[in-house]
Order: structure tokens, then C-alpha cells, then sequence
């Protein structure tokens, strides 16, 4: 087949007549963070049909493909990993949990009696986003958490309370870049400082939050004592 000319005076060539062309269904919807517009959007996935095409008319099918994630904004199509990266709204709930439960674990370990501490730990939890947090909210709520484990102060960080720390530090960890998993440790480290030196339990805790957190045992120790290095 010899190409014909467009209006340009180009050639047309066999593309022009042959070609193939997908079908995509709506199978499910959303909203998602767009790596393509940098922000949350809304979303549909969909599954798709090709065909060949002869001269705009579909002719043979040609099997399924996708599923795919479609941005209603940009309209690019991304593969449906992308569905795996939390949205900036739940990535920062995500975070805000995890900041109050390291500094409740951090403070069961060390005890509630140093009011110090509390307010340390209070001024953290509220920068994470808990604005209304006060110390005698997390005191009540670490005094309710030795009642429920039946734990005591000043103990190594019990199976219960590393349960905890993993369930809500291990989703957050892999969406965090290693300054962000070094800036939990940290936070978590001056609550403990905030009444002196660390006690057994309270290193215990903070080596829990680091695993957790997938910094490795040699950087967590690197860490501990740089926060008590005077900034």
C-alpha cells in the first residue's frame, strides 16, 4: 500500500490507516496522591480492551490491559502501585499517631512523675497536630496504659507496648526519607532527656522505636547521644 499526502503535502503513511486503540472501563474510584500533580486528587481505575484498528474502525480484539490509576485532574495514567503511597491528608494522621504513641511509650517507660517530661512531651505531640494534647491528657492516658498491661514504670518495653510502637511506626517508615525517621528518634529522645540521663527502660523504648522506624542499631546509637549533645 502506497501512502497517500495529507493537506501538508506529507506522507500518510500505513500508520495513519492501521493502528490500535484501548476501551477503558471504570472499575473503581478514589482519591490518591498524583505523582504527576504533586497532590492529592481524585482517581478512577480502569481495566482496558485494545483492538486493531483499520481506517478509525475496530476489527480484532487484542486481549485486556491495565488495570491502570487515572488522575481526574491530569489525566495521566499511572500503574496501581501508586495507590500504595498514603494521600497527604492520611500520611499526616499517620505521623501524628506515630509521634503520640512514641511519646507515650517513651513516658511509660520513664514514668509520669517528672512534670518536665510531660510538658516535653505534650509541646511534641501538639506540633504533630494533637493541638488540644496537655500533659494531664498523657499523664491519664499512661496511667491508664500501665492499668490495661498491667506494666510497671521504669521496665524494659514490654511485647504489649512494642506491639504498639511497630503497628504504628511500620506503615509510616517506608514514606518517610531517613531525616524524617531520624526526627521521631530525636523527638522521642529529648522526652526522655527532658529529666536526665536515660534509664534502662527509657533506652530500651527508644531502641524499640528505632527498629520500628528500620534505623539501623549503630545509627540509633549515634542518635541517642547526639540529642544529648546540646544543641
Amino acid at each position: 500500500m502506497l501512502p497517500g499526502r495529507g493537506r501538508n503535502g506529507r506522507a500518510v503513511g500505513p500508520a495513519r490507516l492501521l493502528g490500535m486503540r484501548t476501551a477503558w472501563t471504570t472499575v473503581g474510584d478514589g482519591e490518591f496522591f498524583c505523582p504527576g500533580c504533586g497532590g492529592d486528587r481524585n482517581y478512577q481505575r480502569l481495566t482496558g480492551r485494545r483492538r486493531l484498528v483499520l481506517l478509525g474502525v475496530p476489527v480484532l480484539p487484542r486481549g485486556d490491559t491495565g488495570p491502570v490509576v487515572e488522575c481526574a485532574a491530569c489525566q495521566r495514567h499511572f500503574g496501581t502501585d501508586v495507590l500504595d503511597h498514603p494521600t497527604t491528608t492520611r500520611f499526616s494522621a499517620m505521623l501524628r499517631d506515630a509521634v503520640h504513641t512514641v511519646a507515650l511509650a517513651v513516658l511509660a517507660a520513664g514514668g509520669t512523675c517528672s512534670r518536665t517530661s510531660l510538658e516535653v512531651a505534650a509541646t511534641t505531640v501538639r506540633a504533630a497536630g494533637f493541638e488540644d494534647c496537655t500533659e494531664d491528657q498523657l499523664a491519664a492516658l499512661v496511667e491508664a496504659l500501665a492499668a490495661d498491661t498491667g506494666r510497671t514504670y521504669d521496665r524494659p518495653c514490654g511485647a504489649g507496648l512494642a506491639i504498639e510502637l511497630h503497628e504504628a511506626l511500620d506503615p509510616l517508615a517506608p514514606h518517610l526519607a531517613p531525616p524524617g525517621r531520624e526526627s521521631i528518634l530525636l523527638q522521642a529522645a529529648r522526652i526522655a532527656l527532658a529529666d536526665g540521663p536515660y534509664t534502662p527502660a527509657e533506652r530500651d523504648a527508644l531502641t524499640t522505636v528505632g527498629s520500628a522506624l528500620t534505623i539501623c542499631a549503630d545509627d540509633v546509637t549515634r542518635l541517642l547521644a547526639a540529642a544529648r549533645t546540646p544543641s
